[in-house]
């Protein structure tokens, strides 16, 4: 139940014709304190409730536990969710053994595309697109949590 997760930013839109998934996602947060964030997530046609712990080793790893609940749950408990939601279209895309998950961002983070992969230790290598760009796994502000009290349009460069 620890994920081991790597964040980047993406420098150009090829990864799109690599894709073999796409999907719409709305998230929010009942709670986006760092000790314990709890999120609801709607990907498609489906719902979801996950508890994150606190970031360690730099932001790379941290619990997770994530359930899928019934939709029209999840869109019950988004109505309880702190203010600032985060809409995206996530594209997953193969890469040598691993799969990055691509996140185009909307509405108040227009503009920010950003790639994770998980690994399974902290130190394992793995193959980088040529798409890929900057690592932001250390920088809290590009944490969908903070995302959703502090917009990208905010804050960009």
């Amino acid at each position: 139940m620890v994920e081991i997760e790597r964040k980047f930013l993406v420098k150009s839109n090829d990864f799109k014709s690599q894709a073999f998934t796409q999907n719409n996602i709305a998230q929010g947060y009942l709670s986006s304190a760092p000790e314990r964030t709890v999120r609801i997530r709607i990907k498609g046609q489906k719902g979801f409730i996950t508890i994150k712990g606190i970031s360690h080793s730099g932001g790379m790893s941290r619990f997770e536990w994530e359930n899928e609940i019934p939709l029209d749950e999840a869109q019950e408990l988004f109505k309880l969710c702190e203010k600032g939601k985060i809409e995206k279209t996530r594209f997953e895309i193969k890469s040598g053994d691993h799969i990055f998950e691509v996140d185009e961002f909307y509405g108040e983070n227009e503009g920010l595309v950003m790639a994770e992969i998980e690994l399974n230790s902290e130190n394992e290598t793995f193959e980088k697109p040529e798409w890929l760009g900057e690592e932001v796994t250390n920088d809290e502000r590009y944490y969908n949590a903070y995302l959703s009290k502090n917009p990208f349009k905010d804050w960009q460069k």
